[in-house]
């Protein structure tokens, strides 16, 4: 059996990046993990729609609200979290989440098995969802089997008076 290192991540530790809606920071990688899990830091402005509809065939996710208030829409159910609580995000249902507040929000987000956290590295270099050109997108989704929606944001807009895409958190 594989003996990992131990690491302590600051609380300014690991490469951050802006995904064009919400901030990602990167605090541990596949690889550190054996590939069982990856974890990175989501920080949001206020009101900020973090995707458009989308759901991922590989993997779950975990958001460990740590500061605001965030709203997910997972399938038809709409949930509120507040610091402590964990809103999951299971695999092949579509969801959404934003920050529900007028206050920045933080979440950190479990993603089990890892490798989804190269997708947000990759879109960090294509400036986002919203900057990114859609034949690029297309082909980075595809490659982490991630179906989205971007038709749905003008609703999710509307519906939970959000903005998108958001403001990077300074």
């Amino acid at each position: 059996m594989e003996t990992l290192a131990p690491k302590v991540v600051g609380p300014h530790d690991g490469k951050a990046g802006f995904l064009g809606s919400i901030g990602v920071r990167f605090m541990i990688d596949g690889a550190e993990a054996s590939n069982r899990f990856s974890l990175v830091e989501h920080p949001m402005s206020a009101h900020a729609l973090a995707a458009p509809m989308h759901r991922h065939a590989r993997e779950d996710e975990y958001s460990y609200v740590l500061e605001g208030s965030i709203g997910a829409l997972l399938g038809d159910s709409v949930v509120i979290g507040k610091p402590g609580d964990l809103v999951f995000k299971p695999r092949n249902q579509w969801h959404t989440f934003w920050n529900a507040g007028d206050k920045p929000a933080r979440i950190l987000e479990i993603i089990s098995p890892a490798g989804f956290e190269n997708f947000f590295r990759e879109l960090v270099d294509l400036g986002g969802v919203a900057k990114a050109h859609p034949q690029a997108l297309g082909e980075l989704c595809g490659r982490y089997e991630l179906e989205m929606d971007p038709n749905s944001i003008p609703k999710l807009i509307e519906r939970f008076g959000v903005q998108f895409p958001g403001e990077p958190i300074r």
